[in-house]
């Protein structure tokens, strides 16, 4: 498809509350056409991190299968991402993993694909573990780390031998490194480990410095991540050079920690001087 023209045939974007978020599962589905007629694919994500109760973990779980029936029913180019916390890993963890492995093959079933975001520092093992029970099962799997932390390095050798497809990101949680500049130095040295290696992986950086040294790789190797709200010229330009590039949209009422992270985000950039791509 000729992007430049794909662009101005796409169906115009749906209103939203806030640059962040939709508010349910519906507006994600026609974010995403719209989307997917601009060559840009969607990572949707249900709201509704550090569930409490089981409940509240059900609900969520129960959201997540309708929104990977969607993806399948609407022919879209979509995955679905989890938290584990979302469905319950902060309750029971085994149910937890019980409930991922449920998603994955559900998503699996149906063609779609499935991913499973990182989160704080003590849920990351717990998710690393999950996600590799799924791919021993066969079950394709994408998996975000976290190149703040230490153990990343260790993490990425281990679910490439499980299988697993890496989505790098610098961490909105908080790491063993604190300093951008060796956060960056770190998730430019784990990428270009796996760029000599010839191995694709996924991406989610909106740092102009890092988006730019990316796109001198070979097309095909990297999928540019980007969150709804932000980068929307590059998302554009990117495709149009075709080169994969998915945008990240959360949907649901529970937005508020992540609302939180997005804010936080771009106000560390402000104090470095810096902005993220436009």
């Amino acid at each position: 498809m000729n992007n430049d023209v794909g662009a101005r045939q796409a169906p115009p974007m749906p209103g939203r509350a806030d640059r962040w978020t939709l508010p349910d599962l519906d507006a994600a589905v026609l974010r995403c056409r719209a989307q997917n007629a601009r060559g840009i694919r969607c990572i949707l994500d249900v709201l509704g991190e550090y569930a409490q109760s089981e409940r509240q973990a059900r609900g969520n779980l129960e959201r997540s299968s309708a929104a990977i029936a969607a993806i399948d029913e609407r022919a879209l180019d979509a995955s679905l991402t989890v938290k584990m916390t979302a469905i319950g890993a902060l309750v029971d963890q085994k149910a937890a993993h019980e409930s991922l492995l449920q998603l994955c093959g559900e998503a699996h079933a149906r063609g779609v694909g499935f991913e499973v975001d990182m989160e704080g520092r003590g849920l990351v093992e717990t998710t690393v573990e999950a996600a590799v029970a799924c791919a021993r099962q066969g079950l394709p799997v994408t998996l975000a780390l976290q190149t703040s932390l230490d153990r990343t390095a260790e993490d990425l050798e281990r679910i490439l031998d499980s299988g697993i497809r890496p989505r790098l990101v610098k961490g909105a949680y908080g790491g063993n490194a604190v300093d951008l500049e060796e956060v960056r130095r770190r998730f430019r040295g784990l990428a270009a480990g796996l760029l000599d290696r010839g191995v694709a992986f996924s991406t989610g950086t909106h740092d102009p410095d890092l988006v730019a040294w990316l796109a001198q790789s070979p097309v095909g190797l990297v999928e540019f991540g980007f969150l709804m709200g932000l980068a929307d010229e590059t998302k554009l330009r990117l495709a149009g050079e075709g080169r994969a590039v998915a945008e990240y949209v959360p949907f649901g009422e529970q937005a508020a920690a992540y609302v939180a992270r997005r804010e936080a985000y771009i106000a560390g950039l402000a104090v470095e001087g810096r902005g993220p791509v436009p």
